[in-house]
């Protein structure tokens, strides 16, 4: 192996050392505008790359009009899109603030977030709260219902989470997502196990310090009845987990996926903050009755964070549930996604096992060096939004990665190696080390 092949590998150790010993803890809700002290008045976070208002997707303007409703920096629905076009608002990823966000990702200083802290490095990531299922802002709904709904996660239940997460000291996650494997969740597209179990904890202290019963039935009743209530939660795990693995000279190890609904986008720890983007591809799958392909909009979501850190579609051999509910075949045919996506990532992680793969690891660490040798793009598993502002969710889905964003991930990796290789395509891990050879 060349040197550069063992500092490339080192490096890789060090990045996935780091994701695989976070210790993630749900510790708060807490109002955006406490904890992100760059989100300015007027500024909406979303998913994915950066993007502006004149090239977002239909569902992702719903939700920007909505939200702008919902802020009181707009009458209505028309006067948003009015300003919005204008100019009037700031859009940044989600990303850039230590923030994720599920779909169109909205995020601003008037919501409540969940906060994870990560206990071994230090660092916090947040997320809104999951606002259930049906027309919601994360799939562009924008009428009078999904503005209540988010008026009411903010003013009630919120506020009791937050109270029974400090009474409480935080919920460890990690455990949670080893019996969820166990128990048929991949954290993406199926939660019902993890939602299950963090309920189960949180009931107690919910209880405790309640102060009207009504409001505390309402509360119970609303994570019980939301499947994927914990998907949120998990967003903001992934998210302080690969934060660490951030800036990591030499490692070709992915630290974010995310999409916008018109972008994908990658980062790569080697390479910082940097935004590696391709046209995102339209997922395949199934539709709620009524709805077609021909209504879907192409992908979008900071969720596939969870899939970065090896669940999702890379632990789907745990979920052959979903496999049915995705479109993606034969449930017999879970195992085939993980073990492909273990052909892309340079270890398993033994903390989060496969009880149907003999308990192999979930595969962890994506190196962009293999997706471009191999050929073989990230799986993710995903839901599926109108095309159109304001419908909301259409069916769920898996989708691909789109290869182009690696090959240019891959080709300015080389560059701070020191690599000069005019066809970026041609590099491969023979080319910047043989992880084949001792490799991580």
């Amino acid at each position: 192996m060349t040197d550069i092949g063992h500092t490339i590998d080192a490096a890789n150790r060090e990045a996935v050392r780091r994701i695989m010993s976070a210790e993630p803890v749900l510790v708060d809700v807490v109002p955006a505008a406490e904890v992100l002290p760059r989100l300015r008045e007027r500024t909406i976070l979303h998913a994915g790359p950066p993007i502006g208002w004149d090239r977002m997707c239909g569902p992702m303007r719903g939700a920007v009009m909505g939200i702008a409703v919902f802020e009181g920096w707009a009458r209505d629905l028309a006067e948003a899109e009015t300003m919005a076009a204008a100019g009037d608002f700031t859009f940044e990823p989600n990303h850039d603030h230590d923030c994720v966000g599920p779909m169109t990702g909205m995020t601003t200083r008037g919501q409540l977030l969940l906060v994870v802290e990560n206990r071994t490095f230090g660092n916090r990531a947040y997320c809104a709260i999951n606002e259930g299922l049906g027309k919601v802002m994360r799939f562009g709904g924008n009428d009078a219902e999904v503005l209540n709904r988010i008026r009411w996660l903010t003013t009630a239940l919120g506020p009791a989470l937050g109270t029974a997460l400090r009474e409480m000291g935080g919920i460890p996650l990690k455990p949670i997502i080893a019996r969820g494997l166990g128990m048929g969740d991949e954290m993406h597209q199926r939660n019902v196990a993890c939602s299950s179990l963090l309920l189960r904890l949180l009931v107690p202290a919910l209880a405790r310090t309640a102060t009207n019963t009504q409001a505390l039935a309402e509360n119970l009743t609303f994570i019980a009845a939301n499947d994927q209530f914990f998907l949120n939660v998990a967003m903001a795990m992934g998210k302080a987990m690969t934060d660490p693995a951030r800036g990591i000279a030499g490692s070709s190890v992915v630290t974010a996926m995310c999409r916008n609904g018109t972008d994908f986008g990658i980062r790569v720890s080697g390479t910082g903050d940097r935004w590696f983007t391709a046209p995102v591809e339209m997922p395949v799958g199934m539709f709620f009755p009524g709805f077609t392909a021909a209504d879907a909009n192409p992908d979008m979501g900071d969720s596939a964070i969870v899939e970065t850190i090896g669940l999702g579609g890379f632990a789907m051999g745990a979920a052959p549930a979903v496999v049915g509910f995705i479109g993606a075949g034969n449930a017999s045919e879970a195992a085939v996604f993980t073990r492909a996506m273990g052909e892309i990532t340079i270890a398993e992680n033994p903390e989060w096992t496969i009880p149907a793969m003999d308990y192999r690891g979930v595969p962890t660490g994506i190196d962009i060096r293999l997706v471009v040798e191999t050929g073989l793009m990230p799986t993710i598993n995903t839901g599926v939004a109108h095309k159109l502002p304001g419908v909301g969710q259409v069916g769920a889905g898996v989708v691909k990665a789109p290869r182009a964003c690696f090959d240019a991930a891959l080709e300015a990796f080389a560059e701070t190696m020191g690599v000069g290789i005019a066809d970026h395509a041609a590099v491969s891990t023979a080319a910047l080390g043989e992880a084949a050879d001792g490799g991580p």
